[in-house]
């Protein structure tokens, strides 16, 4: 039986983005394509096949500890997106201020993906889904700054929508238009959450 099965969710890539190594805040830079190696997309500031610990893990490890790099990019659902525009009081929601990597059209409810999930492009690319990328303050400052008034609401607007992080399973290059297949595992949810 394979571990994993493929659904009939596809995704279209709509936005791209890459964080600036040298990055004065969390914002990404547009792209139309960004090549996806085992560590990240090359060049981003996410990158690398390990980081340290951060305050997301210290339930599991020491802040500082390094570890496995499975947040190597940050995938937002542009239809959550929208429903957070809307809470915060904005037409729309600019992908750079939240720091993105990849904004994708077309699968329901995305932020509740089952962890283990796949998305695979044509080419054969694929991202693995780590988990819920629960919402923080960055971005709401960067929302206040380009929209004052409205980053405040940010946190508790983005809860249950901001999306999953991820980290490349196969490497090659994705471009703004591909499509993602949605692979999810083939098996019942835990018993002892």
């Amino acid at each position: 039986m394979a571990e994993l099965r493929p659904t009939d969710h596809i995704a279209e890539i709509t936005w791209l983005g890459m964080v600036p190594q040298d990055r004065p805040n969390i914002r990404s830079q547009s792209v139309e394509s960004a090549r996806a190696t085992y560590a990240g997309f090359e060049g981003d500031f996410h990158a690398g096949l390990t980081r340290k610990s951060c305050v997301r893990v210290k339930q599991q490890h020491p802040i500082g500890t390094e570890i496995r790099n499975t947040r190597q990019l940050s995938i937002l659902s542009a239809e959550e997106m929208d429903e957070i525009a809307q809470a915060i009081g904005l037409e729309t929601l600019d992908p750079r201020l939240l720091g993105v990597s990849l904004v994708i059209r077309g699968i329901p409810d995305f932020t509740h993906v089952p962890p283990g999930s796949r998305l695979q492009a044509e080419n054969g690319t694929t991202l693995v889904v780590d988990v819920e990328n629960g919402p923080c303050n960055l971005p709401a400052r960067e929302i206040e700054c380009d929209a004052p008034g409205h980053g405040q609401g940010f946190k508790a607007a983005a809860r249950g929508r901001q999306g999953v992080t991820g980290w490349v399973e196969r490497e090659g290059l994705l471009a703004l238009g591909d499509t993602l297949r949605l692979h999810v595992p083939d098996q019942r949810p835990c018993a002892h959450q």
